[in-house]
């Protein structure tokens, strides 16, 4: 009874293919959004950061507009977003469906999130330290790059690998508007056609791929602190 059970959960050669196209569906989606995001994201996050209250150039009108744009594009579910940004993406790439395609929204959703991650990592900065590169002449920008950036590079790779993991879970909900990748198999044939063998086998891959990026995540910001506290 044991060897049909298994047997019913083995995977064709042909399922295998499309498993493994999957994974690099995936792993291409999050990786190429996480970068994308924070492109967009980090400088969002500094500016967050400088202009804010505490900020060491507050401007109460420039944090307000990325405040405001924070919260508005944080407030829309992915699944929504993806379909309300599809006109965009069609534009930009000729096709709103596939892996590719995916990573415009993705990009979208995670660059206010990161954005505010950022801004969370900075203010944990002592505000001593930068007030002491004040006193020594530094401007706006050595502040930012050699203090803030500098002081909080640990809680911002932490931060940056729980983004990537939210990204992650992102590109699998994609696979509901033929986004590509796990999600999009583990939809299709998983759950549309009912072959449970094929979405418990998603399902596993895409937790190994999440503790594989917590694993390394963690292991760069240890580095990171280690070579700090030397």
């Amino acid at each position: 009874m044991l060897a049909d059970l298994l047997s019913n959960y083995m995977l064709t050669g042909k399922e295998i293919k499309m498993v493994l196209d999957g994974i690099r569906g995936t792993l291409w989606m999050t990786l190429a959004s996480a970068f994308f995001g924070y492109i967009l994201g980090l400088p969002m996050g500094i500016l967050l950061t400088v202009t804010g209250q505490d900020g060491i150039k507050p401007n109460a009108f420039l944090y307000k507009i990325f405040d405001v744009l924070s919260n508005i594009f944080r407030s829309i579910p992915f699944l929504i977003l993806l379909i309300l940004v599809q006109p965009f993406t069609r534009f930009l790439l000729g096709k709103s469906y596939g892996a590719t395609a995916t990573i415009v929204p993705l990009t979208i959703a995670a660059a206010p999130y990161i954005a505010r991650m950022v801004e969370s990592s900075l203010k944990e900065v002592d505000h001593g330290v930068i007030e002491a590169a004040q006193s020594m002449g530094a401007n706006h920008i050595q502040i930012v790059w050699k203090v803030l950036l500098m002081e909080a590079r640990t809680s911002l790779i932490v931060n940056a690998t729980i983004a990537t993991n939210t990204i992650l879970g992102y590109s699998a909900m994609a696979g509901a508007c033929g986004g590509g990748g796990l999600g999009d198999i583990a939809i299709r044939y998983g759950y549309q056609r009912w072959q449970p063998h094929i979405l418990l086998v998603t399902v596993i891959l895409l937790i190994i791929l999440a503790q594989m990026i917590q694993m390394i995540g963690m292991f760069i910001a240890r580095m990171v602190d280690r070579r700090r506290v030397k």
